[in-house]
C-alpha cells in the first residue's frame, strides 16, 4: 500500500495523465453537443426548449448526483468507480445511436452518460487532489483541460463522423472510443485504501482472532477430529465468508442460522448501523453549509452555472439562426470556446497557486467578466465577432479547474469529497436549468437577445455576491463572536486572552 501523503510527483503525474483522458472521453461528445443539437433538431422535429433537455441533462444530471458519486468514490475508490463509468457514458451513447424519439434520448444520452460523466468527475479529481498538495493548482489544471481537448477534438471529429456515417453511426463509434476509460482505470492507483476495503480488512482480522480463541463446531469444520487438515480448511471457510459479511453479524448469523424467526434480528441489526451512517454523512453536510463562504461559493457556481453554459450549447444555432453562417464551419464555434477553456483553465491553474493571489476572488473577476461577454453576444451581428467573444468566454469559462483547489481552501482535504459532491450539486441544478430556459425563451420570443441578457445578468449577480459574502469583515465578526463565547474560570486568563 502507497503511502498516505500526497506525493506531488512521481506516480501523481501518472495519475494527472490518466485523469486528462478519462475526462477527454468521458466529456468530450456531452461538452460538444452543440455540434449534435442541430441535427436532432432536424431528425425529430420538436421546439429548441424540449431538445435542449438532451444537453442540460448530460451535463447536470452527473453534477446534480456529485454527492452520491463522491460517496462511491469514498467507499470503493478511483478504480472501480471509473471502471463502472465507462460501462455507463460507452453503452448510454450506443443506446442513443437508435432512440425513437427525444425522450428515449433523454433518457439514453441526458440521464445515462450523464451518470457516467458525473462519477469519471468526482473519481479523477478525489485522486488527484490525494496525490498533490503544494502542485494541486497545476495538477487540477492539467486534469481538467480534458473536458477542454475532448470538446475541441470531438466538435470536429463528430462533424466529419455525421457527414461520413450519419448521426447513429457516429453515436456508436464514439461509443465504442469511451469503452477506453477502462484502461485508464488500470493506472488510478489508490493512495488510500478505500472505506468499503478497509472494513472488510477490520472484520477479516477481528473474526480470524475470534476463531483462533474459540474452537468451532465440529459440524461446520466438516473433518474428523484429529485430522492433520483442521486448521488450513478452517481459515479458508473463515476467509470465504469474512468478504461478504461483517464480523460480528457473521457470529450472531452462526448461532441462529437455524431459527429462521431470529434471522429478521440480524437484518434489523445492519439496516440500523447503515442508518446511523448514513445520519452521520447527512450531518457533516449540514454542517459544511454552515460556512458562509461555502454558501456564497455554491450560490455563485449556480448563478454562473445557468448563465454561462447554454452558449456552449446554442452558439452553432445562434449563428445559423442570425443568418452569420449556412452550416457549421469546419472549426466549429463550439471547439474555438473548448480550446480557449483549454487554456484558460492551465493560466488560472498556475496563477491560483502564487501566494499572493486570493483564489476565491480571482474566480469572481472569471465570472465577473465572463458576464459581459455574455452581454455582448446579442449585439454581435458577425461570424468573427462571435468567434472572438466564443474563444475569451471559453478562457473565463476554464475557472471550473479552480473548483476543488478552492473547496479545498474552504474546508480542508479531509471533508473534500463531500463538499465537492455538494458544490456540484448546485453547479449540475443550473446547468440544467439554463439551456431548457434559453430555449423557452427564444420559442417565446424568436431571438436569443433577450436569453442572453438574462444569462448575463445571473453570472454578474453571481460575481457581486460571491465577492460581498466572502469580505474579510465577515471573518472578523465571526471570530469576535467566537472570543465572545469564550467563558473564563479567572481574571488572569481574560488579561492574557486580550493581551
Amino acid at each position: 500500500m502507497a503511502s498516505s501523503k500526497a506525493l506531488d510527483g512521481g506516480w501523481g503525474w501518472a495519475i494527472v495523465a490518466a485523469s486528462f483522458m478519462a475526462q477527454l472521453l468521458a466529456y468530450g461528445s456531452p461538452q460538444s453537443v452543440g455540434v449534435l443539437y442541430p441535427e436532432w433538431l432536424h431528425t425529430f422535429q420538436e421546439g429548441k426548449g424540449m431538445t435542449a433537455w438532451v444537453g442540460s441533462l448530460v451535463a447536470g444530471v452527473g453534477l446534480i448526483a456529485s454527492p452520491v458519486c463522491s460517496a462511491c468514490v469514498d467507499n470503493f475508490g478511483a478504480r472501480p468507480v471509473t471502471v463502472f463509468s465507462g460501462v455507463m457514458v460507452a453503452g448510454g451513447l450506443m443506446l442513443s445511436a437508435f432512440a425513437p424519439n427525444v425522450q428515449f434520448l433523454i433518457f439514453s444520452y441526458g440521464i445515462v452518460v450523464g451518470l457516467g460523466c458525473g462519477l469519471v468527475y468526482a473519481a479523477t479529481l478525489t485522486i488527484t487532489c490525494q496525490y498533490f498538495d503544494k502542485r494541486r493548482g497545476l495538477a487540477l489544471g492539467f486534469v481538467t483541460t480534458g473536458t477542454s481537448v475532448g470538446a475541441f477534438i470531438y466538435a470536429t471529429a463528430q462533424n466529419e463522423l455525421i457527414v461520413l456515417f450519419g448521426l447513429d453511426g457516429c453515436l456508436l463509434i464514439i461509443g465504442a472510443i469511451a469503452l477506453n476509460l477502462m484502461a485508464c482505470a488500470g493506472f488510478m492507483r489508490p493512495l488510500n485504501m478505500p472505506g468499503y476495503y478497509l472494513k472488510q480488512k477490520a472484520a477479516l482480522e477481528r473474526n480470524t482472532e475470534e476463531q483462533l480463541l474459540d474452537k468451532p463446531p465440529l459440524e461446520d469444520l466438516k473433518i474428523t477430529t484429529g485430522s492433520s487438515t483442521t486448521a488450513p480448511e478452517n481459515s479458508i471457510t473463515v476467509k470465504e465468508l469474512l468478504i461478504s459479511t461483517d464480523a460480528k453479524d457473521l457470529a450472531v448469523h452462526t448461532e441462529t442460522k437455524k431459527s429462521c424467526c431470529l434471522s429478521g434480528l440480524v437484518i434489523m441489526k445492519m439496516i440500523k448501523k447503515k442508518q446511523r451512517a448514513y445520519t452521520k454523512y447527512i450531518f457533516s453536510m449540514y454542517e459544511i453549509l454552515q460556512d458562509q463562504a461555502m454558501v456564497a461559493y455554491c450560490i455563485a457556481l449556480f448563478l454562473f452555472s445557468l448563465g454561462a453554459f447554454p452558449p456552449v450549447l446554442f452558439i452553432e444555432d445562434v449563428a445559423q439562426s442570425e443568418g452569420l453562417i449556412e452550416e457549421v464551419s469546419v472549426i466549429p464555434l463550439v471547439s474555438i470556446g473548448a480550446i480557449s477553456s483549454c487554456v484558460g483553465k492551465l493560466v488560472l491553474g498556475m496563477l491560483v497557486d502564487l501566494r499572493w493571489i486570493n483564489s476565491i476572488y480571482l474566480y469572481g473577476f472569471t465570472m465577473f467578466a465572463a458576464g459581459l461577454v455574455l452581454f455582448l453576444i446579442p449585439i454581435t451581428k458577425t461570424y468573427v465577432g462571435l468567434q472572438i467573444l466564443s474563444s475569451v468566454l471559453g478562457f473565463f469559462s476554464g475557472n471550473w479547474s479552480l473548483t476543488s483547489y478552492i473547496t479545498t481552501k474552504i474546508v480542508g482535504i479531509d471533508r473534500l469529497t463531500q463538499a465537492h459532491g455538494i458544490l456540484m450539486f448546485f453547479g449540475g441544478f443550473g446547468i440544467m436549468l439554463g439551456p431548457p430556459v434559453v430555449g423557452w425563451f427564444f420559442d417565446w420570443t424568436q431571438s436569443y437577445d433577450l436569453a442572453f441578457y438574462f444569462s448575463g445578468t445571473c453570472v454578474v449577480l453571481g460575481a457581486f455576491i460571491l465577492f460581498v459574502l466572502t469580505l474579510p469583515c465577515w471573518n472578523r465578526k465571526n471570530v469576535e463572536k467566537a472570543k465572545s463565547d469564550v467563558q473564563y474560570t479567572s481574571t488572569c486568563e481574560k488579561v492574557i486572552s486580550v493581551a
